[in-house]
């Protein structure tokens, strides 16, 4: 593996090995935290589980609003400042929670949080569109979803010990994780916007070409279905280990270590996956990874211990190394080239309304149903999921195969 990835490095240029190895750092600090967030609130604040996650709600709405912001100004402006802002951003919103004490507090700085966190995705998302061929896209996708689940694997198993002893020194080397990566786009990422493709004379018309992008039937289907396993895989991550611990006696060092299991598959099986799916029919590969995306959640019910969710993890992060970069590489390779950040933005708002709608719709579940009554929920988010990829096959295989690597 280690000579695979030696050779690797020759087919890619510099500044994408910068990104690379900087979303390591990011992702560690940020996986120091977000798993335990849930926990952190309920505990600060003495809330109950819904009004923890109406906060998530609450960071969503303002992700939605951003993410629809930001496209049209990262394909004028560029990429480069979008990811500074916000990864800058992030770690001071960190170093911020650290001090909280009251709701508003924390609606605010979730608010904010929602505000700048696109901006790093859409920015980074358009900048390796740009600087990769479309032959090379889905595996630089896949790279850059391996690394980032290094830093998946790290942060929640040392995040998991270091909030049993004190959240905020959690709160406090996640945000220099964060720092440090922002420092790296600051001054070793340049610029890879082409500004002489720009068609549109002002930033207005950029806005209102929003419309053709609305318009794209193959591609709006795509992230509706999107949406909906999104909507599904992330009340695992945000509402599992309130799960564990309420119910199983969980502590949060073991949730820490479930999570990870989802980060090594990411780290060890991606790339030889996606060598096997980017030969596949993509709309068939996106089908059988909602379908295990719903059997991988649903299965969490019959669970009571840290061995059995981690077997959930498996069976859902199958579906994850198959959906998740063939349909960052087609939307990719669907947008036209002066509209990557508007597309973009539209794909990000997937993430947005799943860390909106899908928490909120897990803590009402618990309290006011059962707290099994969370994973059947998530189920059927995932089968839903499966059953829009499917009914593209019939009408849009052929033009998903001339779009395909």
């Amino acid at each position: 593996m280690i000579q695979r990835y030696r050779s690797l490095q020759k087919q890619y240029p510099r500044q994408f090995w910068l990104l690379f190895w900087g979303m390591l750092i990011s992702a560690s600090g940020n996986s120091m935290i977000w798993p335990f967030i849930t926990i952190f609130l309920i505990q600060k604040l003495d809330i109950s589980l819904t009004t923890a996650t109406l906060l998530m709600t609450v960071k969503s709405m303002t992700i939605l609003f951003a993410s629809l912001l930001v496209g049209p100004l990262v394909d004028r402006f560029g990429r480069k400042q979008a990811m500074v802002i916000s990864v800058g951003a992030t770690s001071l919103v960190y170093v911020l929670m650290a001090f909280g004490t009251s709701l508003p507090y924390f609606i605010v700085l979730m608010a904010f949080s929602g505000l700048v966190q696109p901006l790093y995705r859409i920015g980074a998302d358009a900048m390796i569109a740009d600087m990769l061929p479309p032959e090379q896209r889905v595996d630089g996708y896949s790279l850059m979803r391996m690394i980032n689940n290094v830093g998946v694997a790290i942060g929640p198993m040392v995040g998991g010990f270091l909030a049993a002893t004190s959240y905020t020194i959690t709160f406090f080397i996640g945000a220099a994780c964060l720092a440090i990566f922002t420092f790296i786009i600051a001054f070793w990422i340049r610029e890879t916007l082409d500004k002489t493709a720009l068609q549109s004379t002002n930033l207005g018309q950029d806005f209102r070409e929003y419309t053709r992008v609305f318009k794209d039937s193959l591609f709006m289907k795509v992230c509706t279905g999107f949406t909906l396993a999104m909507m599904g895989s992330v009340q695992l991550f945000v509402l599992l280990g309130v799960y564990g611990k309420t119910n199983f006696a969980m502590p949060e060092s073991q949730f820490g270590l479930v999570i990870a299991v989802n980060a090594l598959m990411v780290v060890f099986l991606q790339y030889p996956v996606t060598q096997f799916t980017r030969k596949q029919p993509p709309l068939s590969v996106m089908t059988a990874g909602a379908l295990l995306y719903g059997l991988g959640l649903g299965s969490i019910a019959l669970g009571s211990n840290a061995w059995h969710f981690a077997l959930s993890m498996v069976i859902l992060t199958t579906g994850e190394l198959i959906l998740v970069p063939t349909t960052t590489t087609l939307v990719a390779n669907l947008a036209p080239a002066n509209m990557r950040g508007r597309y973009m933005s539209i794909y990000s708002l997937t993430m947005g309304i799943g860390q909106g709608i899908g928490p909120v719709m897990g803590g009402f579940l618990n309290d006011n149903v059962a707290p099994i009554a969370i994973w059947y929920g998530t189920m059927v988010l995932g089968l839903l999921s499966m059953l829009v990829f499917f009914s593209l096959k019939g009408k849009y295989s052929q033009k998903v195969s001339a779009f395909s690597t």
